[in-house]
């Protein structure tokens, strides 16, 4: 058995970052930016009202009350000549641009409309440039607003938008080729032969590589013939940019998966010291090299194989430096018993965080590798190093998956 420290770094070594393309803004979120983006414009490009309210003249409000005359109103997208002279205000709306002549903005709950609507009564006082957005007040033009390697959140895109920055140079996302295979997989929903189960793996790998940021392709369940497995994973191999298989990968089986793989791809067969997911396999496919994750056929074990090695490995190829999951020291609500045996175990446990402000967690259900049904309800996995697990109290390192 090799660590998992080495499976990994493996990997990754052999995941390279996709090559970055020209996209466009609408498509940008949740990407990783290849270039610096400054500000070509201010944000915002001109003076504008923070308020609904009166466009004054501040030396006009001095002291207070002051009844002024009502000369225009000003929505915002609309703009005026008038300028607000002594004496003057202007009704303005939150946004609309500040007239010329005027140098602050009183809420509207400080004044009241008099004399039919044309004069308004400002109850209070105000300073110059009280409630003005001055022009480049967000953003002055010129400033450098985000670096390579930075992910492309809502609020990053808002930003973007705001500045014009319609076509930017991002890294895209892995198309990740899902498959199945096995003669006795159903997923058409019909009765169950004797030898025959149901299809789990891939409609769970489709999801954690959507999960992922990536796009997932669907390939299907390929049956156990070794010539339309081969014509699969090398279509696989040239319309995507990582390939997910699971099952045959353990020491001794002889199985179609491995068999074909063998032949037509670069691949090393690991035994790793974790529990589950213990075998794993990892190649390159394909003129291009494109990476083949080879997980085990237990859906825990495949769940678990995948969070370690397949998911980093895309995030990498997505741009992404933060590429793991985060990782708490949490709080064993009961013992995590083990025994020794050279490895260590990933544990799915459900957790909270508690009035003391730590995460607390306990385990769910049984942790067989075939027990996909209980490994639902896990919010993280707890990493329980050789040994003799953990007592209740104690603490123990845990990878969330979800809050």
């Amino acid at each position: 058995m090799i660590h998992e420290s080495e499976a990994r770094e493996y990997v990754l070594e052999r995941c390279r970052v996709l090559t970055a393309t020209p996209t466009p803004l609408s498509l940008l979120t949740g990407l990783v930016l290849a270039q610096p983006v400054a500000a070509t414009q201010d944000v915002p490009p001109f003076a504008n009202s923070a308020v609904d309210g009166y466009a004054v003249r501040s030396v006009d409000v001095a002291d207070v009350p002051v009844v002024l005359d009502v000369i225009a109103e000003l929505a915002a997208g609309a703009h005026t000549t008038m300028v607000v002279g002594p004496g003057q205000a202007i009704r303005i709306m939150t946004g609309a641009p500040m007239p010329d002549g005027a140098d602050a903005s009183v809420m509207v709950e400080d004044t009241e409309r008099v004399d039919g609507g044309i004069r308004v009564r400002i109850g209070r006082s105000v300073p110059c440039g009280a409630a003005v957005r001055t022009a480049g007040d967000d953003v002055l033009a010129g400033t450098e607003l985000f670096q390579p390697g930075a992910v492309v959140t809502p609020m990053v895109a808002g930003v973007l938008a705001s500045v014009n920055a319609r076509l930017v140079l991002a890294v895209p996302r892995p198309r990740v080729a899902v498959l199945s295979t096995g003669d006795e997989l159903v997923d058409d929903g019909s009765p169950l032969q004797r030898g025959q189960i149901r299809e789990s793996n891939k409609t769970m790998l489709l999801g954690m590589v959507a999960e992922a940021g990536c796009v997932p392709v669907d390939f299907g369940i390929v049956r156990d013939d070794e010539t339309v497995l081969e014509a699969v994973l090398r279509d696989a191999a040239e319309s995507c940019d990582a390939v997910v298989t699971s099952g045959g990968v353990s020491m001794g089986d002889y199985d179609v998966v491995k068999a074909v793989l063998a032949r037509i791809a670069t691949m090393r067969w690991m035994q790793i010291a974790i529990k589950p997911a213990k075998p794993f396999a990892f190649g390159l496919l394909g003129p291009r090299n494109v990476p083949v994750f080879g997980l085990p056929g237990n859906p825990v074990s495949s769940m678990v194989s995948f969070e370690l090695f397949a998911r980093p490995a895309l995030k990498k190829m997505a741009g992404h430096t933060a590429i793991d999951r985060p990782v708490l020291q949490a709080v064993a609500a009961r013992p995590i018993q083990r025994r020794p045996d050279g490895k260590t175990h990933y544990v799915r446990v459900s957790g909270e965080f508690g009035a003391d402000g730590r995460y607390h967690v306990d385990t769910v259900g049984g942790q067989g590798s075939h027990q996909l049904a209980a490994s639902a309800a896990a919010q993280a996995l707890a990493v329980v190093p050789d040994g003799d697990g953990v007592a209740a109290d104690g603490t123990v390192s845990v990878m969330l998956l979800r809050l």
